[in-house]
């Protein structure tokens, strides 16, 4: 069913991975780390950690690429500016948003669907 909707969720199912991406930043100091790095620290694949980290602008920055060619990441000056409790509150809070969308979404197909077979059972 996910895969029928005409968006991605961001934050949706994603809270720990997340959370574990800002701990690692967090526990460097807030030095701009490289995907392939991040991924070894969290255990987290490659392919994920990166998805993660272009996914959600709100708490990561992509940095210009260096000469040599990586690519770096940091934490927002917003996110990195708050503590951390305020850090969780705020991915839970677009988790619960996109929640409530999908909810709504769910809602919205199941009432067109009564409404088609409210129309059609008179002719029935």
């Amino acid at each position: 069913m996910f895969g029928l909707l005409p968006f991605q969720f961001r934050f949706r199912g994603k809270i720990r991975r997340l959370l574990d991406l800002y701990a690692c930043f967090v526990d460097n100091d807030g030095a701009a780390l490289h995907p392939s790095k991040l991924a070894r620290i969290t255990g987290i694949s490659l392919t994920e950690t990166n998805r993660r980290l272009e996914m959600t602008p709100e708490l990561f920055v992509k940095l210009p690429r260096r000469p040599d060619g990586f690519t770096r990441y940091r934490l927002t000056t917003v996110v990195s500016a708050m503590d951390e409790d305020a850090v969780v509150a705020l991915i839970e809070r677009s988790a619960r948003k996109e929640t409530l969308m999908l909810y709504a979404i769910m809602t919205m197909v199941l009432m067109l669907g009564l409404i088609m077979l409210i129309v059609m059972t008179p002719a029935l």
